[in-house]
């Protein structure tokens, strides 16, 4: 089994339910296990036009799924949850769910690029992670930690609610 770190998050549908009903299907997969859940934050939308505000966290989990598997699995679980899928990026979504870290591997396929590219430059990824995994090592050496205390908070705050 390998330590995969995922990124959620929603902006559509009611957000929160939205985030609270996948942590139920990814426990619900017989190919997983769900080691924990992040606290979740609100954040402001990145991207073009208005967008409804984010609520986004982050996932432990554990798998022998391999992550082009995984990642379709993620892409099922969006499906199901009615995502849409355009050629336009950052418009808002039902469930976005991103393979952040899969043990230390570096993988750069066409879809398919991990560490995820983005991730150090956003805190609605960075610091639920850091929430999970405060001591996590990326691939490249950089301690998550030193990423998490230069990270700005602005457009970000933690919610009163967590998954159960």
């Amino acid at each position: 089994m390998i330590d995969v770190y995922l990124g959620l998050g929603s902006n559509l549908a009611s957000p929160l339910q939205q985030l609270l009903r996948c942590v139920d299907v990814l426990r619900a997969e017989q190919d997983l296990q769900v080691v924990a859940i992040s606290p979740f934050y609100g954040s402001t939308a990145i991207g073009p036009g208005a967008q409804p505000d984010y609520v986004n966290g982050a996932a432990h989990i554990r798998t022998a799924l391999s992550p082009t598997d995984l990642l379709q699995l993620l892409q099922r679980v969006e499906q199901s949850q009615g995502r849409e899928r355009g050629p336009e990026r950052w418009l808002p979504r039902t469930l976005d769910l991103d393979i952040l870290l899969y043990g230390n591997q570096v993988i750069d396929q066409p879809h398919l690029h991990i560490p995820h590219p983005r991730m150090c430059e956003r805190n609605f990824v960075l610091l639920p992670l850091f929430d999970l995994a405060p001591d996590l090592v990326l691939p490249d050496g950089t301690a998550l930690r030193t990423l998490a205390e230069r990270c700005s908070h602005d457009g970000l705050w933690r919610l009163n609610t967590a998954a159960q």
